[in-house]
């Protein structure tokens, strides 16, 4: 037999629910099966499933320790370095993380390792949570970044946390700024507006002028921060914020990302990565305002967060001699 009890993470979901993310490898049926015959029993008494579940409650599970590793159908987590994590914030539901470029925010095949494995490997080498309580809940990130994009990733570490900047993400109440470097010269603030349609087969984005059935609107808005021969560096507020909105937008008015080879000029690219080293595309999201939180998030209330520049940035802009302030 073993007892599972009920954290602050797993309250307010049903407990069939709670179960199939336990048992990972076993199906609703055999859940609803161990449930009717009390091999699984909620607080002592029979359960059907449906019941919600309360910090403090007790899952008693009656079955071999043999079966119950079979259905959870996990292995143990492969430790890894948190030292490549440049944490920004962090409180006991929220962690900011500058993002390298290069690095995935999420999985893509089983085998990635992204930055959601770091974050989970850094909050249990640090004892913020325990791999038994990673069979119930997961901490995950709650935006994304393109693999060669750099900057500020926010990640929920307790359910609440997820479930609160989750939704500011969706609805867009906090504010959103990159920093980039394009093609091109711009000397004053611009507002651009169009609809955006991808082609899942190219995971690429085409920006247009009017809306089509399979569209979504977007909004980028951006200002000149200071110009050298032929590129501008610019502060990007991210208004609506769709798949690749930033790259396809700019490369759409003439002002493609430097390093950015799926929308960018590839003569241009070239001649930054042969007399620059620049391998990526130069595109930081550098800072997020948030507005006036809720309870149990005051410490982000009406706060400024932002990542310092990659190298990549400052050796450009020194090599240059691009004065840029942020």
């Amino acid at each position: 037999m073993q007892e599972v009890k009920i954290t602050q993470n797993e309250a307010g979901q049903r407990l069939d629910k709670f179960l199939l993310k336990y048992f990972k490898a076993a199906s609703p049926g055999f859940i609803y099966k161990m449930l009717r015959k009390k091999n699984i029993v909620l607080n002592g008494k029979k359960s059907a499933g449906k019941e919600k579940l309360s910090a403090g409650d007790s899952v008693k599970i009656f079955m071999t320790d043999e079966t119950i590793s079979k259905f959870r159908g996990e292995s143990a987590m492969t430790p890894l370095k948190s030292t490549a994590l440049d944490i920004v914030y962090e409180d006991d539901n929220v962690l900011i993380v500058n993002k390298p470029s290069g690095m995935l925010s999420q999985k893509a095949d089983k085998i990635d390792i992204s930055l959601n494995e770091y974050i989970i490997s850094y909050l249990v080498e640090t004892g913020k949570i325990t791999e038994e309580q990673l069979k119930t809940f997961r901490p995950s990130i709650c935006n994304r970044l393109d693999r060669n994009t750099s900057g500020l990733i926010v990640a929920g570490k307790s359910l609440k946390g997820l479930q609160v900047m989750s939704e500011m993400f969706k609805e867009r109440t906090m504010d959103k700024y990159y920093i980039t470097v394009v093609r091109g010269k711009i000397h004053e603030k611009i507002k651009i507006k169009g609809f955006l349609t991808k082609n899942e087969n190219t995971n690429k984005v085409i920006i247009l002028q009017k809306p089509k059935t399979d569209s979504r609107y977007i909004e980028t808005e951006y200002e000149p921060l200071a110009c050298g021969s032929n590129i501008t560096v610019l502060k990007v507020k991210l208004i609506t914020g769709r798949t690749h909105q930033i790259r396809a937008h700019l490369a759409s008015v003439g002002h493609p990302i430097i390093g950015d080879y799926k929308y960018g000029d590839k003569k241009v690219n070239t001649f930054y990565k042969d007399k620059y080293k620049i391998k990526n595309q130069m595109l930081h999201s550098w800072k997020l305002v948030f507005p006036k939180m809720q309870e149990g998030f005051e410490k982000l209330s009406n706060r400024e967060i932002s990542a310092k520049l990659p190298e990549e940035f400052k050796t450009l802009f020194h090599s240059k001699n691009i004065k840029v302030k942020i």
